[in-house]
């Protein structure tokens, strides 16, 4: 009994002794792959697990919201995904299945900080990064950076415009804008005014399906004018030898929103949670915007970044950006690709 009770006591004493051995966790991690995937690991997961020792962290890359919807719906009865980041308008459609649970103060205090559009009223997660549309130029081909979206419409760019069409949300961000630019209101109830400046624009469109991406073609001189996201451009005009510029223009642009969600019954719940807390502080909001140049979600991010990073974010320039109810343009998204198809796309040449 001695004998039994010394190994015992050996037994519970080496597992107190270490802990990092009995009481590892691990948090999957589902979030786009590539240049997003390389900049959060550096800038968010590895210092997390630095921080956090006891919870190791993997990066699940994905190429876009819908296939990573379609792999929550395939494992629902038994999920292996904890954390998902993902486009705000497909987080909805997650959390109207039963996908997410919710994020709220309970789950981070940094909840309370955030930007009023970073709650979104029937998504479980809350905005993690904005994103919104720039102009991209070719600096040999246009020398003087322009400052209005008008400049997609001027003649000496006929066949050089690069433009992603719907069902991409810049397709569908560029609608909205060109409604306002055009005089039209409520965009949830009629782009009228946008389709038809769309459909004078499509004569100078060389593609509306850029390979491999929208900067690429830019970038290389095929292009000479095109729009895209922030975020990827202010990157890619880092490279070296890069000749893609990047303005927002005057008239303002619109903010697409990354939202951050817990997977409902998912294997690491606790430690998902500390996750999420982190991702969302604003010391870690601010790294990740010096890192690539999302607008932080979290308000009290912003003093501490650098002016630098500020002035290649929108989070200088809130006053400028288009309230875009993207919950409402995801009903209307159907109708406005219609409208595309039938009106703007066969007007190019």
């Amino acid at each position: 009994m001695k004998l039994r009770t010394l190994l015992g006591v050996s037994a519970i004493a080496f597992a107190a002794s270490t802990p990092a051995m009995a009481q590892e966790k691990t948090v999957t991690l589902a979030a786009y792959s590539g240049i997003f995937q390389d900049h959060y690991m550096k800038a968010v997961v590895e210092p997390f697990m630095k921080a956090n020792p006891n919870i190791k962290v993997q990066f699940y890359g994905m190429p876009n919201s819908a296939q990573m919807l379609g792999t929550l719906r395939a494992q629902k009865a038994a999920p292996q995904i904890d954390v998902m980041i993902m486009d705000v308008s497909v987080a909805k459609a997650a959390t109207d299945e039963g996908l997410f649970d919710k994020v709220d103060e309970s789950v981070s205090r940094n909840v309370a900080d955030l930007y009023p559009n970073a709650r979104i009223e029937g998504v479980g997660g809350v905005g993690v990064t904005f994103d919104n549309l720039v102009l991209l130029h070719n600096e040999d081909q246009v020398k003087t950076p322009p400052t209005s979206w008008n400049a997609l419409w001027d003649k000496q760019y006929a066949g050089k415009v690069a433009v992603p069409a719907v069902p991409d949300i810049q397709g569908t961000t560029l609608t909205i804008i060109a409604n306002k630019m055009a005089g039209g209101e409520d965009y949830k109830k009629s782009v009228e005014a946008g389709i038809e400046k769309l459909g004078e624009l499509a004569p100078n469109v060389q593609t509306w399906d850029p390979k491999p991406d929208v900067y690429t073609p830019i970038a290389n001189g095929q292009a000479a004018l095109g729009i895209g996201w922030n975020a990827r451009a202010q990157v890619y005009s880092d490279a070296e030898g890069s000749k893609l510029g990047v303005t927002l223009p005057k008239e303002g642009s619109g903010f697409q929103i990354n939202t951050i969600n817990l997977v409902k019954n998912a294997p690491a719940s606790d430690a998902a949670k500390t996750f999420v807390d982190y991702a969302l502080s604003p010391e870690t909001q601010a790294r990740f915007t010096e890192a690539m140049f999302y607008a932080p979600t979290n308000s009290k991010a912003r003093d501490k970044i650098s002016k630098e990073a500020l002035a290649r974010t929108a989070a200088g320039s809130m006053d400028q950006m288009i309230g875009i109810d993207w919950i409402a343009v995801a009903g209307i998204r159907d109708k406005i690709t219609e409208q595309w198809r039938r009106r703007v796309i066969p007007l190019s040449r």
